[in-house]
């Protein structure tokens, strides 16, 4: 039985080759199709994010089934993604063509359609994705952003002087003095 988890049954190399391949396609696909799939914008998303990790593990890990084949591959995976990390943290042009960049979604309160239809997201998923996030409506949103990493980042207008004269005026009703000395 010992003998059977560290016996790795395909040669090394070709396992970090595999782990390796593997990481560079779900890279690329992510990249060019996968904003969406990250940002999980419906039940379709998440499932496709699951099935993704399980459509490949067997060109992970082919024939091979030993506990020491699968520490090899993941610990291949990790390598690979902090070279990649690293490359980009040090050469930012290479980080934005690897990542992607921000992507506006709305913009003072009106839905920026061409970047919807981009997405193919459509304004109910928005609406739905903007409630999560706290805010009533999309109208209320000064501006939502599909980051590069899939987060949705929702801004709403800054309104401190709006509440801020409020409460002046309130205070003022409660307080008849106060609003002699103004």
């Amino acid at each position: 039985m010992l003998h059977d988890l560290l016996l790795v049954q395909i040669p090394l190399a070709e396992k970090v080759l595999r782990s390796v391949a593997v990481y560079l396609f779900l890279v690329v696909a992510l990249r060019l199709g996968g904003k969406r799939e990250l940002a999980q914008l419906n039940t379709f998303d998440l499932v496709v994010l699951l099935l993704l990790s399980n459509t490949v593990q067997n060109a992970v890990i082919g024939a091979d089934n030993s506990l020491l084949g699968g520490l090899l591959g993941a610990a291949v995976l990790l390598g690979v993604n902090y070279v990649v990390v690293r490359l980009g943290f040090r050469h930012p042009g290479l980080a934005r063509v690897m990542e992607g960049t921000p992507t506006v979604l709305v913009q003072d309160g009106r839905t920026v359609d061409a970047n919807l239809r981009r997405y193919l997201i459509s304004k109910e998923e928005l609406a739905a994705a903007v409630r999560r996030q706290g805010v009533r409506g999309i109208e209320q949103v000064d501006t939502a952003v599909l980051e590069a990493n899939g987060t949705l980042t929702v801004e709403q207008p800054d309104r401190t002087e709006e509440v801020l004269r409020r409460l002046d005026r309130i205070e003022a009703l409660l307080d008849p003095d106060r609003s002699r000395h103004h």
